[in-house]
């Protein structure tokens, strides 16, 4: 377990992974299974004649604490720390150990075979292989490929290949990647007949430029091998090389180019007289000129994703269905880029990237992150007594990946501090492929590395490295001293994680978007991260939700931070994944009087793919629409076009929405999918009613009624003849996963605490435990006024509530006029009143409403949003996250009719405030805190209740879980605020 070498026996060396025509067989099935608490267990078991009918039964591939409901252990998540002492290389004497066992045949007609080979594609942590009781050999790199040599221990008919895997190792240092602890084998097991005289490996590396393709072909083969053809018949191609001497590179007329957008690829076949492997080539050049990453030449922009494999209940098991749609939807929300966080995935994933059209950082398997908690003492990657094991990982990263075109970049890891043996890793990289630079972030020196990287750097420090190029300012970069700064500064920068997408968020999406077309040294990033890592589980009682860690027993984990991904567990897209793709569309849509300005903002594809078309709504309802006769748009360029003649309606809002969408089915979308789109304002501005009575007022029960409303002592009781509780001020939200952490991550903010997370304030200053004192009752001829002093009960500070029931043309009018006192020290979640609406005979259970939708929407995350009429259930309007907390605002609200069973109970007319600013609305069946006291969706208590929240405002969303607080352009001050309402009845 403590031996630090990365393999040993009979272990062939590292080739890609290939298409062949070799006889194989998978041993992917139920396997015999047991597992022991220790790894002291007796290798007995591996004898061939071994009594394995005891045992269990579990599927290969599969993660042994994902089988049997517990019975085989649990899964334990952690991001930072690891979950057993740090003692490297040694790990605990508790280390559950997995022994697997099959019988697979070996045909007759393999005997000609010079070589039977065993492959795992993935197994954690460490394994052992026997066959028919032979030791063959043992290694460890868990997202790997490792071929045995089994030759010598095969015979053919009936055999027996045993298997131990332990979950904890040496190699488990090398492995802590924000993610859980999936022991087991976890990948395809096959069976390779390799011929004498085959093809061993092939390399077709390729390049691009001015419509000509460059092929640079390796062919690893014995002598006898040859002669060997390639053939791209497509192209016309064929050249046969008689010998290993013979094979060098050439080019070629009239190649079509690979790229994200056009992901064209050529099928090509590498043949000896006893194999033929097939390769999907695709040709392009990557290269770095000055502080520019260029493919074909023209500069790349990553709107990508950080993408780990995981699924709510076969963990990282591969399933090729699953993950084309994964990789459809990404395509399908305008992302472009993957980075494969932290390890190199299922090798079919990268086929399908190649054929969809992505740009791939493939990273290899290492993360070290644990030996931050102890100052990076005893870090591996600055061991030599690991550099073996560091090389092999790059080895086989790279050799099994490097014919795929979408990689157009190296990554040597994730988060394992720096030192010579990630810089031996990047030599030997570089060695290897000079056609693709190195990554990777914890390289702050730029000492061996290709690209500045950095992770969740703030809004304005990004710009400063964006503005600034060798010779920019004297102040210097994380981890720099001058001189490497101005080093790093020449270089492309690459965030290779922002924008922490856990929870509600993140915010602030295009201010970096803005940064990236305004710097060209910027070249974009990956949010973090693509998809929540929920497990399916279920509580006593049956009920079925996600778990996340702690909820498997663990005693060492790290909570919800595994639900961090722009797609909940069960690939639902999260507004944030909307935000996101408004934010990155690949068209820029500009409105000048009676012209529209497109610019394609893609990186070598025009616009012949798409078809634009227009909309006009009055009030949110259609009144027109037609095509937009938009010419073909070449890559970087713009054009102008003249907008359909518009009407302004005289007592309506009139908005004209422009959009490009597909013109014709492709592998991720059908046809009329929305790439880009954007909105117009064309409304005639209307005076908004004054306000309702001031004067008159005379002392009063305020037991009365007005209109639709009916008040007991000045409280509402009723409307429109149900019973309505409030409007009662509500100035906590359940926090958002951002609200929640205390990073010290601050711009510019007077108002947050470093070290102190949002929703520690709030509570201090006890806003989410308000009471109110009645100051005063007044009533008027057809008016109530009362006045609350509101404050929490354990503080001095009060807001002032002053509200106003009035009628106005027969309409019920609301005012309420909120007022804080001095001294309140934090931003506020929001400004706003809250009404209870008792279910009744008719429970209110859903809306429609004319504002900004159909999503959700913050101050910092509302380019997806668009103003029209919508219409929704009540359970559709909030999000299920993992956690739950505040979800379902909608901004720019206009007017709102609540529901029950699709017939209209109250009709609520939302008035703006003397600035122009409008209210935005929420509901749900739960308070703010009774959503903040659950861990889970299932925890929520019943509820006969439905809850509508009037928001004056609301405080952004950031990215604080791991980036940046919200910024201050959209942080809520404790201020006085107005809501205005006109009511009627359904």
């Amino acid at each position: 377990m403590s031996d630090t070498a990365p393999w040993r026996g009979a272990l062939r060396p590292a080739r890609s992974w290939l298409r062949s025509d070799a006889p194989a067989r998978s041993l992917n099935g139920p396997w015999r299974f047991r597992l022991s608490p220790t790894a002291a267990v007796a290798e007995d078991f591996a004898a061939d004649g071994f009594d394995d009918q005891a045992w269990d039964s579990i599927p290969v591939p599969s993660h042994w604490v994902l089988e049997g409901d517990g019975a085989y252990g649990r899964p334990s998540y952690t991001n930072i720390q690891f979950p057993f002492p740090i003692d490297p290389p040694h790990v605990p004497d508790e280390n559950p150990t997995g022994d697997y066992r099959r019988h697979f045949e070996v045909p007759a007609d393999w005997a000609d075979a010079e070589r039977i080979v065993l492959r795992f594609d993935g197994v954690e942590s460490l394994f052992r292989v026997w066959v028919n009781g032979v030791e063959i050999g043992g290694a460890s790199g868990s997202r790997l490929a490792h071929e045995f040599d089994v030759t010598a221990a095969v015979r053919p008919g009936d055999n027996v290949v045993a298997v131990r895997v332990h979950q904890w190792s040496a190699a488990s240092y090398l492995e802590d990647q924000d993610q859980w602890w999936l022991p087991g084998i976890f990948r395809d097991v096959t069976l390779l007949a390799r011929p004498a005289g085959g093809v061993e490996d092939v390399w077709l590396r390729t390049g691009y430029e001015d419509g000509r393709g460059r092929l640079d072909p390796e062919v690893t083969a014995d002598a006898a091998a040859f002669p060997v053809t390639l053939r791209i018949p497509e192209l016309g191609v064929e050249r046969v090389w008689a010998t290993a001497a013979d094979v060098a590179p050439f080019d070629i007329a009239e190649v079509l180019p690979w790229s994200a957008e056009e992901p064209r690829l050529y099928e090509a076949t590498v043949s000896s007289a006893a194999e033929t492997v097939t390769v999907r080539i695709g040709f392009r050049t990557v290269e770095i000129r000055g502080d520019l990453f260029l493919v074909n030449g023209r500069r790349v922009v990553f709107h990508g994703m950080n993408r780990h494999e995981a699924h709510p209940e076969r963990g990282r098991v591969f399933d090729e269905e699953h993950a084309r749609e994964d990789l459809a939807r990404m395509k399908r929300f305008n992302v472009n880029a993957i980075r494969t966080s932290h390890y190199p995935p299922h090798p079919r994933l990268l086929d399908l990237a190649d054929e969809l059209g992505f740009w791939v950082v493939l990273e290899c398997d290492l993360e070290t992150h644990g030996f931050d908690k102890v100052g990076w003492t005893g870090n591996p990657t600055d061991d030599p007594a690991w550099r073996a094991a560091c090389l092999d990982r790059v080895e086989r990263t790279v050799e099994r990946d490097k014919n795929h075109p979408g990689i157009v970049m190296w990554s040597l890891g994730n988060e394992a501090g720096t030192g010579a043996n990630l810089a031996a890793m990047s030599a030997w990289a570089h060695a290897r492929d000079t056609g693709r630079p190195v990554h990777y972030e914890g390289d702050y020196a730029g000492e061996y590395t290709d690209v500045y990287s950095r992770m969740y750097p703030m809004v304005a420090e990004t710009e400063l490295i964006g503005a600034h190029g060798p010779d920019g300012p004297d102040v210097p970069l994380l981890g720099c001293t001058p001189a490497q700064s101005a080093r790093q500064r020449s270089k492309p920068f690459l965030l290779c994680e922002y924008a922490h997408a856990m929870g509600n968020g993140p915010g602030a999406l295009d201010d970096y978007e803005d940064l990236v077309h305004r710097y060209p040294r910027l070249h974009g990033g990956f949010v973090w991260e693509w998809r929540d890592h929920g497990i399916l589980t279920h509580t006593p009682d049956g009920t079925p939700y996600f778990g996340y860690g702690g909820d498997f027993g663990e005693v060492v984990h790290d909570g919800n931070f595994v639900m961090d991904g722009m797609v909940l567990s069960d690939d639902v897209p999260t507004p944030g994944l909307y935000e996101y793709k408004a934010v990155v569309q690949p068209l820029r849509f500009a409105f000048d009087g009676d012209e529209l300005a497109v610019t394609n903002l893609r990186h070598s594809a025009d616009t012949s793919d798409l078809r634009f078309r227009w909309r006009l709504e009055h009030d949110g309802d259609l009144v027109d629409s037609g095509d937009l006769q938009v010419p073909q748009v070449a890559a970087g360029g713009t054009v102008r076009v003249a907008l359909p003649p518009v009407a302004a309606a005289p007592d309506a809002e009139t908005w004209l929405t422009v959009e490009a969408v597909l013109a014709a089915e492709t592998a991720w979308a059908p046809e009329g999918h929305e790439i880009a789109t954007a909105q117009l304002d064309r409304s005639v501005r209307r005076p908004v009613p004054a306000a309702g009575f001031r004067g008159g007022w005379r002392a009063g029960e305020g037991t009365l009624a007005l209109g639709i409303a009916e008040f007991t002592g000045g409280s509402l009781t009723r409307l429109a003849g149900r019973e309505v509780n409030g409007p009662r001020l509500e100035l906590f939200r359940a926090p958002t996963d951002n609200d929640e952490s205390p990073a010290d991550r601050i711009e510019g903010s007077d108002h947050s605490v470093a070290g102190v997370s949002s929703a520690e304030l709030w509570r201090r200053e006890g806003l989410d435990r308000l009471v109110a004192r009645r100051v005063l009752v007044e009533e008027a001829t057809d008016a109530l006024r009362t006045v609350d002093r509101v404050s929490a009960a354990d503080s001095g500070l009060a807001v002032t509530v002053e509200t106003v029931w009035t009628l106005q043309d027969g309409e019920l009018e609301l005012r309420v006029e909120i007022e804080p006192s001095r001294g309140w020290s934090t931003v506020w979640p929001r400004i706003g009143v809250r009404f209870e609406l008792p279910d009744g005979t008719a429970p209110v259970d859903g809306a429609d409403w004319f504002g900004l939708g159909p999503f959700e929407s913050y101050p910092d995350s509302v380019r997806a949003a668009r103003t029209g009429r919508f219409a929704s259930g009540i359970g559709d309007l909030s999000v299920d996250y993992a956690r739950p907390q505040e979800t379902g605002h909608r901004s720019q609200l206009r007017r709102l009719t609540l529901t029950s069973a699709d017939t209209e109970v109250l009709r609520i007319t939302a008035l703006p405030d003397a600035q122009g600013r409008r209210p935005g609305f929420s509901l749900g069946r739960h308070t703010p805190q009774q959503i903040d006291r659950a861990g889970h969706p299932h925890e929520l208590p019943e509820s006969a209740t439905s809850h509508l929240i009037i928001d004056a405002a609301q405080h952004g969303l950031g990215s604080r879980a791991c980036g940046p607080d919200v910024r201050p352009a959209f942080s809520l001050r404790p201020e006085a605020r107005t809501i205005r309402l006109r009511l009627t009845a359904g």
